[in-house]
Order: C-alpha cells, then structure tokens, then sequence
C-alpha cells in the first residue's frame, strides 16, 4: 500500500482517535545480522503493529542492495508495508535510475527521497557531475518517471545549511510542490519547534499533506548528544542535565523513554496524525514509549 494512502487509513488507536505508528531500521552490515534481524529483531518489532517500517540508505549507496533486499524481504515476509530511503550522495543520476528501476522491480510502492549528508571527511554537500544537488531536484525526477509514493525529510529546527529555520520551511514546501505526498521530520526534543513549524507550513504555505514527527528514545549519552549535534537540533537544557546524573547506559535508555513520551503526549494533543520512531534496530525503547502512550492495535490490523 502507498504510504500517503495509510495516513488516511491509520489503524492504531489512542483514546478514541486513530494515526499511524511508523518505525524506522537501519540495514545491517554483515548477512549474519540480517539474519538475526528478521529471526530475532523484527518478529519483536512487530507486536507494536506499525503501519510501515522504512530502511535507511548508506552515505553514497553503500547500502543500496541491503536497503532494497530488507525493505522487499519484509513485505513478502511479514506483509507489512515497506519504505526504501535513497539520497542523492555520490550517485550519479543514471545510478539513481537503476536503484529506482530495482525498487520497482521489487514491487516496492514507497521511497523516502532524501539529498542525504556529506560523505565522511567532507564538510560539505557536493553534489556528482550528473548527480542531485537537492532533495527537490530528486523528487521531480521520481515523478516524472515512477508512480511511487514519495516521502521527504523536514526540519522543526531548521536545517544547519540553511540561512533561517523559515527559509528551510520554504524548502520543505518547495518538497511538496515537486511531488512529495508525506514529510518526516529529523529529530527534535521541544514540541513547540515542531507546532511552529507545522503551523508555518499549514498557514503560511498552505502545506496539506501529513506532517509526521520523527522521534528518536535515546540510548545513551554520548550517542543522542552526537546525533543532536550532527543534525544541529537541540536537547533542552534540562535534559542535558539530567543526562549528567546517570552513570549507566540502562538509566539514560529509560530516561530516554521518559522525555520521548512527554514528547509524544505533546504532539499527540496537537493532533498529529504519526509516530515515526527511529528505532536503532533495538526493540526496548520502541515498545515501553508506546505502551506509555497507551497506544494499541485494532481488532482487523493485520
């Protein structure tokens, strides 16, 4: 099923009021841990009853054949609905062809069409000789050749290469009038950056496709102050701080829990119609946030 179809068709209840909860995998490096991801990982994963799981795409495709093989492999599998990521790093526009051509080949129905991040060592985008320079420049060419449901990225916090955070939101719309249906957000810790933005969107840029939250319950310190800091989002003061209370891995894993779900019963009041969890391929943190919100399946999901 199209993505853009399944958030007006959310089967997951909270309160009597339906969205969709979405997870989000990274592709494995070894053939061993794919294989315990679909023996041991996604079977747990399941029981939270996402409406899709999407696959990330590696820096220049290095996981192009691994992130199109999992998100194949879980449709056939499991029969849930998949998304495959691509960006426009280090790949040439005739090489984008091919993945696509492979991804239909597959039957695959969604891409996440991202520009992606620098190659490691660079400190900036540079886009290949025949390659995509934005994120809008991938979008138009997926729709003037492929009839996928196309997903993009936004930023609540602005992206850190753009002049302004509105400037970014106009980018974000620019995505939608190039052919994005759905936008996924990067990370973010303070609700009301994301209300701003969607109301920016919603009213000022007459934005109409759904808005969706990405949410990330982190697993440590060192991890979740280096995410923040290569996406440029930021961690509230006071979460900081609290960070440097915990002397173990496990206790900052729960109180990453903690700030997720005052994070998500935030959103949730607003009316957002999604969940998007970055995961990490870690089942625990994805199952204790939803069962705090309350979140359950109803009686035809599948």
């Amino acid at each position: 099923m199209r993505i853009a179809e399944l958030y007006r068709q959310p089967k997951t209840f909270l309160a009597g009021r339906t969205l969709t909860v979405s997870l989000e995998l990274f592709p494995p490096k070894s053939d061993d841990a794919e294989e315990a991801l679909f023996h041991e990982t996604l079977p747990q994963l399941l029981t939270l009853r996402p409406g899709f799981i999407s696959v990330t795409y590696g820096a220049g495709g290095g996981t192009r054949e691994r992130t199109l093989r999992i998100a194949y492999r879980i449709r056939q599998q499991f029969g849930v609905e998949s998304m495959a990521h691509l960006t426009c790093t280090g790949q040439s526009r005739q090489t984008i062809a091919q993945v696509l051509d492979q991804a239909q080949a597959l039957g695959l129905e969604n891409i996440l069409a991202l520009r992606g991040d620098p190659p490691r060592g660079q400190t900036e985008f540079i886009p290949e000789p025949d390659g995509f320079a934005h994120a809008t420049d991938l979008i138009r060419f997926i729709r003037s050749r492929y009839s996928f449901s196309i997903g993009a990225a936004f930023y609540p916090e602005g992206h850190q290469e753009a002049p302004d955070k509105y400037r970014d939101w106009d980018f974000a719309a620019e995505k939608v009038a190039a052919g994005a249906e759905f936008l996924i957000s990067q990370l973010f810790y303070n609700s009301q950056d994301f209300i701003e933005c969607v109301e920016y969107l919603r009213h000022k840029r007459r934005v109409n496709v759904p808005l969706i939250p990405g949410v990330l319950p982190f697993l440590s310190k060192d991890q979740v102050r280096r995410f923040t800091r290569l996406c440029g989002a930021k961690l509230p003061d006071n979460v900081n701080r609290r960070l440097d209370e915990f002397s173990d891995d496990e206790s900052v894993r729960q109180y990453g829990v903690e700030v997720c779900t005052q994070l998500c019963l935030e959103l949730l009041d607003y009316g957002v119609p999604g969940l998007h969890i970055y995961c990490l391929n870690r089942v625990e943190s994805s199952r204790d946030l939803l069962a705090n919100l309350g979140l359950r399946c109803s009686r035809d999901c599948s």
